[in-house]
């Protein structure tokens, strides 16, 4: 849920939604233009490079996009040494020795990593908290390099060109819906499984790339098994952010990969083999930001902070917040409720009430809009209505900019009136106190102690929902595994 990024950006794995939720998302989604907040722009400078590598325009631009997309570089010294001493012990391992590569850590709590047809890696420090020694990373920063040894990001870039120009050609030419339907879901098929073709071939070779550089072969099902844990924690929140989005989504099932993973790890070593690099790893991590970085707007619980513009809002009982790259989106349990905040461009001459009905939006009553004052900021509200959504929406000047919360429910009731009210009314400025103490959650690396157990380790992290089960899936401990006396572990604190 990284976001508010840039002037306000509310807004490729490779390795590794309910319908109502959706319909939800579609329907805000067509609200009107997308809005961005005004703040100052991210670090956008790469990580150190391993090796320099030879850029095309295409490539710098993608780059750029990408930094953009995932709230710029991570600055870390202490990550981007171990990186680059991991990358230097792989390359020199694999059958082309003589390709570069440059590896830029993003500034995202997702858990993904990809790479570019030139050598260009990324991986998430969402990525990073999760593993647990330097093995697992090697299983990740292998893969990655595989797709770029069997030119697999090559190829689907080309995919991806032919499914464009075959969609464009069938929609342009063809009256038949049934027909055009088919031959968009037929090249969609084809890129799904030629991807899953890839992601197994990767693996094997990412796997041996690993054993040959003497890290234990078995970090990629170990990874691919926290991963899937990580997963299970999102169960029931579906994002609407692309950049929170991890390996799971796009690619094979992890059970099937992990056995594939394990097998092939048999191939070179009996388990238990190989370097982890525990201790060098977790020295490493010590410390790094572990979710949203609170400089980009956070959210805590139903309440969505935003330290740098000086705002905070809490949203109903039972929503959930998902700060996403073009806004804040609330979606109720059940999917019947959902909400939208953002920022947008409304001229200081024209008032809030003229802006609703300006027609950014279809089907507003204009008899219903109403003119306010909420906790001392001018604002204005209306109603509209579509085919099977109603709602209401508020528009609110604070500062220089207009926020808008757009609410949306299948039925108008009291109800619903009453949370998008007290939503609204809970927007009020920060104060200073709580702006010095928004600082970013971290990991902190500690040593078990007598009495330790996994439910008391877990009680101590701070920021985090279901705090024993993410304290399992941050150690790699499965649902009977417990802690030992003198371990190093993972937890969140503040």
């Amino acid at each position: 849920m990284d976001g508010l990024v840039g002037r306000r950006k509310w807004g490729m794995s490779r390795l590794w939604a309910a319908p109502g939720l959706l319909c939800l998302a579609l329907a805000l989604a067509a609200c009107g233009e997308m809005g961005r907040f005004q703040t100052a722009a991210p670090s956008a400078s790469p990580a150190k490079p391993n090796r320099t590598i030879a850029q095309t325009p295409a490539a710098e631009k993608e780059h750029e996009r990408i930094l953009s997309s995932y709230g710029g570089a991570y600055d870390d010294p202490r990550l981007e040494a171990l990186i680059t001493k991991t990358v230097d012990r792989l390359v020199a391992a694999s059958d082309r020795p003589d390709q570069t590569y440059k590896v830029t850590i993003l500034n995202s709590g997702a858990v993904n990593a990809f790479a570019l047809p030139t050598g260009q890696l990324y991986v998430t420090r969402g990525l990073i908290a999760l593993a647990s020694d330097t093995s697992e990373l090697s299983s990740v920063l292998s893969h990655e390099m595989a797709h770029v040894l069997a030119k697999h990001a090559s190829i689907r870039e080309d995919q991806a060109r032919q499914a464009a120009i075959v969609a464009r050609v069938v929609t342009d030419m063809s009256n038949d819906p049934d027909l055009t339907a088919f031959a968009l879901a037929k090249s969609k098929l084809t890129m799904a499984s030629f991807s899953r073709t890839q992601e197994f071939e990767a693996d094997d070779i990412g796997v041996g790339i690993s054993a040959r550089a003497h890290f234990d072969p078995y970090g990629a099902s170990r990874f691919l098994t926290s991963m899937e844990r990580n997963a299970e924690l999102k169960a029931g929140k579906t994002s609407l952010d692309p950049r929170v989005q991890d390996f799971l989504s796009s690619h094979p099932a992890t059970p099937e990969r992990v056995q594939r993973a394990q097998a092939t790890a048999r191939q070179y070593t009996s388990p238990e083999g190989g370097e982890r690099d525990r201790e060098d790893y977790l020295a490493a991590i010590d410390n790094i930001v572990y979710g949203e970085d609170p400089s980009e707007g956070f959210v805590r619980g139903r309440r969505f902070l935003h330290p740098k513009l000086g705002f905070t809002f809490q949203a109903p009982d039972t929503f959930t917040l998902d700060n996403t790259a073009q806004a804040v989106i609330g979606v109720r349990e059940g999917g019947a409720q959902a909400m939208r905040f953002d920022v947008v461009r409304v001229p200081a001459e024209q008032t809030l009430g003229d802006y609703l009905n300006s027609g950014w939006m279809e089907n507003v009553d204009k008899a219903s809009t109403e003119d306010l004052t909420i906790n001392g900021f001018p604002a204005a509200s209306a109603a509209a209505h579509g085919d099977q959504w109603q709602f209401k929406v508020y528009a609110l000047r604070f500062g220089s900019d207009v926020y808008r919360f757009i609410f949306a429910s299948r039925q108008k009731t009291t109800e619903t009136e009453r949370n998008a009210r007290e939503t609204v009314n809970s927007f009020r400025r920060l104060t200073l106190e709580e702006i010095q103490a928004a600082r970013p959650l971290r990991i902190k690396v500690i040593t078990v102690q007598p009495g330790d157990t996994v439910d008391s380790l877990a009680h101590r992290m701070s920021g985090v929902d279901r705090p024993t089960e993410r304290f399992r899936a941050l150690n790699g401990l499965d649902a009977r595994a417990q802690v030992k006396v003198r371990d190093r572990v993972k937890i969140v604190v503040d």
